[in-house]
């Protein structure tokens, strides 16, 4: 499965709002490929569920998983994170409390 069926199977015009929103911030498209590509990792980690219903600590599963189970390397690790938050913040309009997206 690849990244925009993910997303539009979890949620349909997910992946829409997903690019809108990162061309509005004007990112380039290697930044896009990497933030999509891990929001994708992250909805098929959670069996395609709504990201609308997810909260902070299915993140925090989540990346939790990357670097216990995956061994991914810190860089990757911070790339993860920072799609996530910028897929919850700019695209699904949701704030973390202070401290949860930084863990």
């Amino acid at each position: 499965m690849d990244t925009s069926e993910a997303l539009e199977q979890s949620q349909p015009g997910l992946v829409s709002r997903v690019t809108g929103a990162i061309r509005k911030h004007q990112l380039n498209h290697r930044a896009e490929q990497t933030y999509l590509h891990w929001i994708s990792r992250f909805v098929l980690f959670h069996n395609l569920k709504n990201p609308e219903m997810l909260q902070s600590d299915d993140r925090q599963v989540f990346l939790a998983y990357l670097s216990d189970r995956l061994e991914v390397s810190r860089a990757r690790l911070n790339q993860a994170k920072q799609a996530l938050a910028f897929f919850y913040e700019d695209v699904l309009g949701r704030t973390e409390p202070e401290g949860t997206a930084a863990a």
